[in-house]
């Protein structure tokens, strides 16, 4: 989509979005995204992100207020609702890109993590959803009914990816979380949903080790090859239009058909490249 037209999505809407480092992340690209659709939003991350990331940039571009929320903080996530509640009133969505793992990071084997640090994991990446989500409706009431919260996730939740290790678990919990809470707020017409975004080359994506077979792997395998970081924001911005408001609960796969691919031509041809008659 062109980057500085928009159609107008998102005009009136206001939201917050979790989790934007730096250009190449995907939440930074939904931030552009939501701006160009005529959207405000807060933009919120860990102070040590803050600290390394180029959030000030982005908010600069978008307009945008900065706010420091570790996510597995009660009392910085109330601070966070209380701060929206201050500068919109209430909002109509949510944009979970929480993602860390020290296990992964100092590359444990999952057959033997740290189990401080599995619970770090689970706490940051999916749990945090579970806390943002009851500060938003139930503590703070920010969130609008109708509104619209997406986290994005992997197809790791599925399928064992070996070097995402305790991440795969993360993702999964993840999923779940979304879906327990999609039922029980659905009433008020809010929706929650996963996006289930492909290999994307990332900071934190290429991080993991491994990352570059992982993304060779699905480009190879999927039809149309792995959707970019833009190409998510703008799925996104659709989920949080009033054009999907009969969509919740659900793990939407955006990773060009690589989900319900066995197997493609491309990906028999560059096997018979590399092994011959073998294949």
């Amino acid at each position: 989509m062109n980057q500085t037209t928009g159609f107008g999505l998102l005009k009136g809407k206001k939201g917050i979005i979790f989790g934007a480092l730096d250009e190449r992340s995907i939440a930074w690209r939904t931030a552009l995204a939501c701006h160009r659709e005529g959207a405000a939003f807060i933009l919120t991350n860990a102070p040590v992100a803050l600290r390394l990331g180029q959030l000030n940039a982005l908010a600069e571009q978008t307009g945008a207020d900065v706010v420091s929320c570790d996510v597995t903080s009660d009392e910085d996530v109330i601070k966070l609702m209380e701060t929206v509640k201050e500068k919109f009133g209430k909002v109509d969505f949510i944009l979970h890109s929480v993602g860390m793992s020290p296990n992964v990071r100092k590359g444990k084997d999952y057959k033997s993590l740290n189990y401080d640090w599995y619970f770090q994991t689970l706490n940051i990446s999916a749990i945090s959803l579970h806390r943002v989500l009851h500060h938003a409706t139930e503590t703070s009431n920010v969130l609008n009914d109708g509104g619209s919260v997406v986290a994005l996730t992997f197809i790791a939740a599925q399928r064992i990816f070996s070097k995402y290790s305790d991440m795969n678990d993360a993702k999964a919990l993840l999923e779940s979380i979304a879906r327990n809470w999609g039922m029980r707020i659905g009433a008020r017409g809010i929706r929650v949903n996963t996006v289930s975004q492909a290999p994307t080359a990332t900071s934190a994506g290429t991080g993991i080790k491994g990352f570059d077979a992982m993304f060779t792997y699905a480009q190879a395998v999927a039809p149309m090859g792995n959707p970019t970081a833009d190409d998510c924001a703008d799925y996104c911005v659709s989920l949080f239009s009033d054009l999907t408001k009969g969509v919740t609960m659900q793990n939407l796969f955006h990773d060009g058909g690589f989900s319900t691919t066995g197997i493609s031509e491309r990906f028999v041809s560059e096997m018979k490249e590399l092994f011959g008659d073998i294949v």
